[in-house]
C-alpha cells in the first residue's frame, strides 16, 4: 500500500505562515535580476549587489535617434514555457516582436558571395557549399545509431564522427565562432552542448532526433522550431523591467562583494567595499572570474578559485547604418556567417533591421559585425577605428556595399561568453563541492547553466526557487 505523503508546514491546517527569510543575491546580471525578482515576488527580504553602475550584465540596448543598437545578445529563442511566463508576468507581452519573416535564410559566406545553409535534405543536394562526398555524408548520417561514449570529446571530434570534416571547417565552426566566439577543438560536447550528446545517446542520428523533436512540436501546436523574439525597444526591456519591479532600496550598484563569512544560526555575512550584511542565504550568480575571486570564511579560503581558470575571450561588435540603396545585397536572412579559412576579420553579422522591425530609420538598414572570439582574440583589442575598418572591408566585399555607413557604434567585451571547454566537469565539480561545504550558499548562471538568455533565465527562476525553500 502506498504511503500518504507527508504534510509540510505549508499544507497543515491552520500552520502558521512560513518565515520570511531575508537572500542577498551577488550579481546583477540575467540570472541574478531573475532571482531576485522571483525572490521579491513570493515574498521574500532580497537584497540585490552589482560591482557595476548598470544591471542587465551583456543585455544592453541603445536607443539614438531611429537606430537601435543591441551590443550583447540580440534576440532570444522562445524554447521555454517558463520564459513565455516571465514575459507575461512582467507585462511584456504587447513590447514582444517576433523575427520577421524576411530574415528566412541563415548566410554562409563563400568566397566572397554568400549561400544559405541548407535547411532541408532537397536544398542539402542543392546546396553549392559541400561537396558531393559531404553531401553523402551527411545524408547517410539519418542512419547513425545510438551511442554510449565513454568519455568527453570536443564539439569538432563529435561533430565530425557525425558529418565529417568538411562540414565542421565549412558550417560547424562559423556557426561556433558566430554565437558562442568559441573554437570546436576546445568546446566539450557533454558540458558545452547536453542536448546533443543526449541526442546521440538516445537517437543516434542528430538529423533524426531533430526531425522527431519538430514532430512533437507541431504535434502540440507549436512551429516546428522554436520562434525567435525579442522586444520593441531591444532585449534590455526584459532587464529594465525586472529591474523596475524589485522593492525600493533593494539594490546596491558598484558594490563589489569580497568576501562571505558564517554568522549565527546558519547565516552568512556579506561583505562588500562599503559595508556588511548578515542573510539566511546567498546566492551567487557571477560570472566565473569574479566567483573565483569571492573569499569564503574567516580564513579567506577560495574555493572556487579554479574558475579563474574558465576562458573568456574578448569580442568586439560592430553596429553600422546604411542607406538602403548603398547595400547590393537584399539582406533577407538572419545573419551571415564566416568560416575562419575565409582569412577575414569578422566572425559574421546579423542583419539587424531585417531580423526586427525598428532597428534603423525608414529607408536604412543595419548590420551587427563580431569580431575576435577564441580563434582571433587579438583582433577585438583593437582601436575603435580599426575595428570599423575591418568590418566595413569584410562587409562591403561580401555585401556589395558602397560608400561610408552612415551611423556606427562599437562595443567591446573584454570578457565575453564563458568557454565550457574540455574538462569543464572540473569547474561544475567545484561549484558543487562549494555549495555541498557551505550550506546557504548557491551558485548558478552562465558559468554553470548554460549561456543562452533562456538558460540565464531559468536558471534565476531556480535559484530562487531553491533559497526560498532552504530551512
Amino acid at each position: 500500500m502506498k504511503e500518504a505523503p507527508e504534510l509540510t508546514a505549508a499544507d497543515r491546517p491552520n500552520a502558521p505562515a512560513a518565515r520570511r527569510r531575508s537572500i542577498a543575491v551577488v550579481g546583477g546580471g540575467v540570472t541574478g535580476l531573475t532571482a531576485a525578482w522571483s525572490l521579491a515576488r513570493s515574498g521574500q527580504a532580497v537584497r540585490l549587489f552589482e560591482g557595476s553602475s548598470r544591471l542587465g550584465g551583456s543585455v544592453r540596448s541603445t536607443r539614438e535617434a531611429d537606430w537601435l543598437i543591441e551590443a550583447g545578445p540580440a534576440s532570444i529563442q522562445d524554447n521555454s514555457p517558463e520564459v513565455r511566463e516571465l514575459i507575461r508576468e512582467l507585462g511584456l507581452a504587447a513590447d514582444r516582436v517576433e523575427a520577421q519573416p524576411e530574415a528566412v535564410h541563415r548566410y554562409l559566406a563563400r568566397g566572397d558571395r554568400l549561400e544559405p545553409l541548407p535547411a532541408s535534405p532537397p536544398a542539402l543536394l542543392r546546396s553549392r557549399l559541400f561537396s558531393p562526398g559531404a553531401k553523402l555524408r551527411v545524408l547517410r548520417e539519418l542512419f547513425a545509431r545510438p551511442r554510449e561514449r565513454a568519455s568527453d570529446v570536443s564539439l569538432a571530434a563529435f561533430m565530425t564522427d557525425h558529418f565529417g570534416s568538411e562540414v565542421v571547417a565549412r558550417a560547424v565552426q562559423p556557426g561556433v565562432s558566430g554565437i558562442y566566439a568559441g573554437d570546436v577543438e576546445r568546446l566539450s560536447t557533454r558540458y558545452g552542448f547536453p542536448r546533443l550528446w543526449e541526442m546521440e545517446h538516445r537517437s543516434g542520428s542528430l538529423l533524426r532526433a531533430q526531425m522527431q523533436t519538430a514532430r512533437g512540436r507541431r504535434a502540440r501546436g507549436e512551429p516546428a522550431t522554436p520562434r525567435i523574439f525579442s522586444f520593441r525597444d531591444g532585449l534590455q526591456t526584459l532587464t529594465d523591467a525586472l529591474a523596475a519591479q524589485l522593492p525600493p532600496g533593494s539594490v546596491t550598484l558598484g558594490a563589489t562583494v569580497a568576501s562571505l563569512r558564517p554568522a549565527a544560526g546558519s547565516r552568512w555575512t556579506v561583505e562588500w567595499q562599503s559595508g556588511a550584511e548578515t542573510f539566511d542565504a546567498v546566492v551567487l550568480a557571477l560570472p566565473a572570474w569574479a566567483l573565483a575571486e569571492v573569499a569564503f570564511g574567516e580564513a579567506g579560503g577560495r574555493p572556487l578559485a579554479a574558475l579563474a581558470g574558465v576562458v573568456h575571450p574578448p569580442v568586439a561588435s560592430v553596429f553600422l547604418g546604411y542607406r538602403r540603396d548603398q547595400v547590393a545585397h537584399p539582406l533577407d536572412g538572419f545573419g551571415v556567417l564566416i568560416p575562419a579559412t575565409a582569412g577575414r576579420c569578422v566572425l559574421g553579422a546579423l542583419f539587424s533591421s531585417t531580423l526586427f522591425p525598428g532597428r534603423a530609420p525608414s529607408g536604412h538598414v543595419a548590420l551587427t559585425a563580431l569580431t575576435g572570439g577564441a580563434l582571433r582574440p587579438a583582433l577585438a583589442r583593437r582601436s575603435a577605428a580599426e575595428l570599423v575598418a575591418a568590418a566595413t572591408g569584410d562587409l562591403h566585399e561580401l555585401l556589395g556595399i558602397t560608400g561610408r555607413p552612415e551611423f556606427v557604434r562599437t562595443t567591446v567585451w573584454p570578457r565575453a561568453i564563458p568557454q565550457y571547454d574540455l574538462g569543464y566537469d572540473r569547474m561544475l565539480e567545484a561549484m558543487a563541492g562549494c555549495e555541498a561545504a557551505h550550506p546557504g550558499i548557491l551558485i548558478g548562471g552562465a558559468a554553470r547553466d548554460g549561456i543562452s538568455l533562456p538558460q540565464c533565465i531559468q536558471a534565476g527562476l531556480a535559484l530562487a526557487r531553491k533559497a526560498a525553500c532552504r530551512p
